[in-house]
């Protein structure tokens, strides 16, 4: 059995805020036209921000960027998704929230043309960055294949969100990135152990330069680079995701070896976590299962 997801990955400067989507929507349909099996398409880190999220960025042209969920840009990439009947993951961007908060967010459009997932950066890189945390990790069933689940760029160094997006059923974990500095290297080996250690792929995909240091990545659920970027340069990282390599990983082991998400019994006693005030259940333990599809379903 397999359940394949063709993807592109696409290392690109970011956008102008003010540009007009036309581009970026001739740019993705370009995109489709050289790729035509591709059913997920993700971009970098506030992508449609321009330069906006570099650290130098004050807070008012962060703000100048923003716009709520339902604004004209989201209802465009919706449109646009639709269009091309492809899943787009177009980075991240500024959101202005309800109360007129400042997220980073990261958005998912469907092949129907609807909004289908929205994700706010649980770990801003502070002191760098004035966005408000968000407050929830975010899955996204793609039906007919599997279980996504979000984070943005430093959120990669924090091992409690890729944990949990595994645990609630993510087998691959998108992770749009604008890193400008010269930590790119140590990102590269976090997500490889994040996908190791959580047993899911890990899609890393960073802005080029001259305004980001490139290097994105393809990452497997036993923690081996499927393709790459080598450098800095523009490039699209094409590959095909078989998620049932994460079955298989969890089944026979890492290395046929380790099986983390089993190490527990429910005859064990739960495990006191101080730092967080709370506990490991062995009986809550385990993800959840594959999203149920229905036969024949297809996204």
């Amino acid at each position: 059995m397999s359940r394949p997801l063709p993807v592109a990955l696409v290392q690109a400067p970011p956008r102008p805020a003010a540009a007009p989507l036309s581009g970026f929507a001739e740019e993705v349909g370009e995109l489709i036209a050289r790729f035509p099996q591709t059913r997920l398409v993700v971009y970098p880190e506030l992508h449609l921000c321009g330069v906006t999220g570099s650290a130098d960025a004050s807070e008012d042209q962060l703000r100048a960027a923003a716009e709520p969920l339902d604004g004209p840009r989201a209802r465009q990439l919706a449109e646009l998704a639709g269009d091309l009947g492809i899943w787009l993951v177009p980075g991240s961007v500024c959101e202005r929230g309800p109360g007129g908060e400042l997220f980073n967010t990261a958005l998912a459009f469907s092949p129907e043309g609807r909004p289908a997932a929205s994700y706010r950066k649980i770990f801003p890189w502070r002191p760098h960055e004035p966005y408000v945390p968000g407050d929830r990790f975010v899955v996204l069933d793609l039906p007919g294949t599997g279980r996504v689940g979000f984070s943005i760029c430093y959120d990669a160094w924090f091992p409690e969100v890729a944990r949990h997006l595994a645990w609630m059923g993510a087998e691959v974990i998108i992770n749009p990135v604008m890193t400008t500095t010269a930590d790119r290297a140590q990102e590269r080996v976090l997500a490889r152990a994040n996908a190791i250690v959580n047993q899911v792929f890990v899609l890393s995909v960073n802005t080029a330069g001259p305004t980001g240091t490139g290097r994105s990545l393809v990452v497997d659920p036993e923690g081996r680079v499927r393709t790459e970027a080598p450098d800095q340069g523009p490039a699209v990282l094409t590959d095909v995701l078989d998620l049932d390599e994460v079955t298989r990983v969890r089944e026979f082991g890492t290395a046929g070896l380790n099986r983390m998400w089993d190490q527990f019994t429910d005859a064990d006693a739960p495990l006191e976590l101080p730092l967080y005030d709370g506990r490991i259940d062995p009986r809550r333990w385990r993800p959840a299962g594959p999203a149920p599809f229905p036969p024949g379903t297809d996204g």
